[in-house]
């Protein structure tokens, strides 16, 4: 197996699925089971739709308590949550959801198809296309909902989620802002390693050998989850994705991140695809949020000014300025890393203690009200 490859599998601390043990379309249990409580602010219940690949994924919709004392004619603008990639609707995205249900919003958290209670096989994998796909059919969802307005919504993608909200507002009109939280660009590092330390023609044939090798490999090979143990020379932020999904402040029976992983070959695609290509083309309002001490940064940052200057260190396409730079933010958030934004951030030990509150709840609703008008 190549060095480069090696290097993925035992850095990249999320994954596409979860284990073999999984329950999916389970939607008639509705028992709370979030690494998060449930606001007394809100109304919840699992939800399932299709997509247009005929996967059926599966959500939690969060509603404002408000909601069932209104009329039958108020609606209200929604927004769809997914991510980290690899994780599942109960951690990271489900939080999300419910806070900005806390501050009016009809929000649906979901998971990904091939991922926890969702549809797909084989499990453990990812597509660019389908995972594209999957923000725009939560779309549709909400869109059909009677208390939603069709012309008021947005959407949240977390960590890989991001990079992919970010190729959905390329390719629907009808996400009116969108969200980046803590991003990863997945396309990038697949194909060019952490902070292109691989961004070679021979590194990524190298790479492209390995993983066509794998394809008729029997069992398929898995790369882990999070690596447990931590060795003691991990680099910070592979310990506090391990802070984060193998304590009881994030773990999850389902979550691949917390458990063991995703088929190799499940990103073969997402290396050799670039989620950002057009995203300097989106007219809708934009924020990306990213913590300043986060290893991920630097995803974030040129993808902004990618989209906003039409050019930006990682990418060789040089493109036309947008057309609508005035909608797009980017905003960073001092003392935070990767996993604070996952959550709020915690004191120490990992999963004990209050949250630091690192994540400007009301800074999302500002902008969601303001661009979801």
């Amino acid at each position: 197996m190549s060095k480069f490859l090696t290097l993925m599998l035992a850095v990249i601390t999320f994954a596409a699925c979860t284990n073999s043990n999984e329950k999916m379309n389970k939607c008639e249990n509705d028992t709370w089971d979030k690494v998060f409580p449930l606001s007394e602010k809100v109304n919840h219940k699992k939800v399932s739709f299709k997509t247009q690949y005929g996967f059926t994924l599966v959500g939690d919709l969060y509603t404002p308590k408000e909601l069932s004392n209104q009329v039958p004619s108020t609606k209200y603008a929604a927004i769809a949550v997914s991510g980290p990639f690899g994780a599942t609707k109960e951690q990271s995205s489900g939080l999300y959801a419910m806070k900005m249900a806390e501050r009016g919003f009809v929000a649906l958290a979901f998971d990904p198809s091939f991922t926890g209670e969702s549809s797909g096989e084989p499990r453990r994998t990812a597509s660019p296309d389908i995972n594209t796909e999957d923000f725009m059919a939560a779309v549709d969802y909400l869109s059909k909902l009677p208390e939603v307005d069709a012309n008021r919504i947005g959407i949240i993608g977390i960590c890989g989620w991001g990079g992919i909200a970010l190729n959905a507002a390329a390719a629907d009109t009808r996400i009116k802002a969108t969200v980046a939280s803590t991003m990863y660009d997945m396309t990038r590092v697949s194909g060019n390693g952490y902070f292109d330390s691989a961004d070679t023609e021979e590194a990524r044939h190298e790479a492209r050998v390995a993983l066509a090798a794998q394809r008729l490999a029997a069992p398929a090979a898995m790369a882990g989850g999070v690596i447990d143990p931590q060795p003691d020379d991990a680099p910070q932020f592979v310990k506090d994705y391990h802070d984060y999904y193998k304590t009881p402040r994030g773990y999850h029976a389902r979550s691949g991140n917390s458990n063991d992983g995703w088929r190799v070959i499940g990103t073969q695609a997402y290396a050799n695809s670039r989620f950002l290509y057009y995203i300097n083309e989106i007219r809708s309002a934009v924020l990306i949020m990213h913590g300043e001490n986060a290893h991920s940064r630097y995803f974030g940052e040129a993808a902004y000014h990618y989209m906003v200057d039409g050019k930006a260190d990682g990418y060789k396409t040089v493109v036309a300025p947008n057309p609508c730079p005035e909608n797009k933010e980017l905003l960073i958030i001092p003392d935070a890393s990767h996993c604070d934004i996952y959550d709020g951030g915690f004191t120490e030990p990992a999963g004990k203690g209050e949250p630091k509150n690192l994540i400007p709840w009301d800074k999302l609703a500002e902008f969601f009200n303001k661009n979801l008008k």
